[in-house]
């Protein structure tokens, strides 16, 4: 089971990670086809994230491409999700 650690479903991390306010809203989002991992589109709330994927995805106030750099244990404070990433 090593690599359950190593991973985290997009939705969960949308959520944790602070772009959706709720796995409801991410699981939409993702269920749009809108949002690629390294370049392929996610097309389930379940795809896998690892660390060092590419997420892009659209925002309000345009496409946001960030890589991830660890995976966040919980939805904490916005500075502690947003040292989960880098905006590329």
């Amino acid at each position: 089971m090593p690599e359950a650690l190593d991973t985290l479903r997009l939705d969960k991390w949308l959520h944790q990670a602070r772009f959706c306010k709720t796995r409801a809203l991410a699981q939409k989002l993702i269920g749009k086809s809108r949002i690629r991992i390294n370049g392929r589109v996610a097309e389930k709330p379940h795809n896998l994230v690892r660390i060092g994927d590419v997420v892009t995805l659209p925002l309000a106030g345009g496409v946001k491409v960030v890589r991830l750099l660890s995976l966040p244990q919980r939805r904490g404070p916005a500075p502690e999700a947003q040292a989960s990433y880098v905006e590329i």
